[in-house]
């Protein structure tokens, strides 16, 4: 498998390993690793002959063409056709929840410059009830992006600087004993807040990141034998940095499919990055924050209520299915050579997912019914996490959007 030649970097060649050729008709770039995935039945582009066994799959970024959802899966249904025949959220509750989403917007903005694609995973976590994992190189906004977004809402927010010496019982909280009465009390941790952030939570011990397994998963923590409820709603942003690894511990693939979404943050545009420069001079990039309208935890929690209520055709359900088998090898149309790349698929909790994002996707855009355009919007923070790539895919610098895209590209859409 092969990465697109947009994407691609030099494999140098070895002993035993000839330089590979580059495609026909295309201009000389840097070698190219053999075998990439593409989906059946796909046809040529006119004019752009290739070698034998290296067709092209779609390039990250690119969802695949409508005109091509047809061609694989017949005429294609217009989005009206997955709406419910009655109204599944009425209009008052629509725009309740609108004037929301508009007030954590605006808080967002007011802090954090550009990173519309943050702004969106954010809000739409938020109101699907998941917990997001950022990941960037540090400087990018990760930890005022998640303050941001607590600072919005009225409930409480903690945040964790994670450490390997960091223990359990400093996140979830710790039974102290009085030696007055005699008696054990119980101190709750910081982890009992609405909006909890873990900054840099790959630098914890691997016995303090299974900590939060429960918390994230169950929403209760055990204290000396006591299960204690978190509150409603509760929120785990957590945020990583890819680099500087030593004496980091990764973060198991169990927990990291408690996560909805898994967020990586770019630079900014040079527009960007001159208002953030502006912002700094004038002292509203580190002045106090502005008095905006915050949104209560009862409006959180109707947001959310609003999410479940999101109409979700059985057309669209058949097409998450599909999309999550392709991922497994399998599916209507298998991706070729999936299995040599992906060594895991996404389990059922990816399925789950990817129908809960598509109704937060759908609110957010004022309908109250997913369409399959919902499903791929946020395909990448949905499935990037959930794909285990073998050491082959890694060895030849294979991202797991390249692979989402070739299943979403073999799929035809309903």
């Amino acid at each position: 498998m092969s990465i697109p030649p947009s994407q691609q970097s030099a494999v140098p060649a070895g002993p035993g390993r000839p330089a590979p050729q580059a495609h026909p008709g295309t201009p000389a770039g840097p070698p190219q690793p053999q075998g990439q995935l593409q989906p059946q039945g796909q046809p040529q582009a006119p004019g752009q002959p290739q070698a034998q066994g290296q067709p092209q799959a779609p390039q990250q970024g690119q969802a695949p063409q409508s005109e091509q959802g047809r061609a694989q899966g017949g005429q294609q249904r217009r989005p009206g056709d997955f709406a419910p025949s009655s109204a599944a959220i009425s209009p008052a509750d629509l725009e309740r929840t609108g004037s929301i989403i508009r007030t954590i917007s605006s808080v967002f903005q007011s802090r954090v410059v550009g990173q519309e694609n943050l702004r969106m995973t954010l809000v739409a976590a938020l109101a699907a009830g998941g917990h997001v994992l950022l990941e960037s190189v540090p400087g990018l906004a990760k930890t005022t992006a998640a303050s941001a977004l607590a600072s919005s809402i009225t409930g409480s927010f903690a945040r964790i600087q994670c450490t390997p010496d960091l223990m359990p019982n400093d996140i979830i909280g710790t039974q102290i004993f009085n030696y007055g009465s005699g008696t054990f009390t119980t101190q709750l941790g910081p982890v009992h807040a609405n909006v909890v952030l873990l900054d840099e939570i790959n630098r914890s011990s691997a016995k303090t990141q299974s900590a939060m397994l429960e918390a994230m998963q169950e929403r209760q923590t055990s204290i000396g034998g006591e299960v204690y409820s978190l509150p409603e709603p509760f929120m785990v942003l957590a945020t990583q940095n890819p680099i500087e690894e030593e004496g980091t511990y990764v973060l198991p693939e169990a927990q990291m499919d408690r996560f909805l979404m898994k967020e990586i943050l770019t630079y900014p545009r040079p527009g960007e990055e001159h208002e953030i420069l502006d912002r700094s001079t004038s002292g509203s990039l580190t002045g106090p924050r502005e008095a905006v309208a915050n949104v209560s935890l009862e409006d959180v929690r109707f947001l959310q209520q609003a999410v479940d209520a999101v109409y979700v055709d059985p057309a669209v359900k058949r097409y998450i299915i599909d999309l999550v088998f392709t991922t497994r090898g399998s599916g209507p149309r298998p991706v070729p050579n999936l299995t040599q790349s992906v060594r895991v698929g996404a389990s059922p909790r990816g399925s789950l997912a990817l129908m809960r994002v598509g109704q937060a996707h759908a609110l957010l855009n004022g309908r109250d019914y997913v369409t399959p355009d919902d499903v791929r919007a946020m395909r990448y923070g949905v499935l990037r996490h959930r794909l285990v790539l073998t050491f082959d895919a890694l060895a030849s610098g294979i991202k797991p959007e390249q692979i989402i895209d070739a299943v979403f590209h073999a799929v035809p859409m309903p």
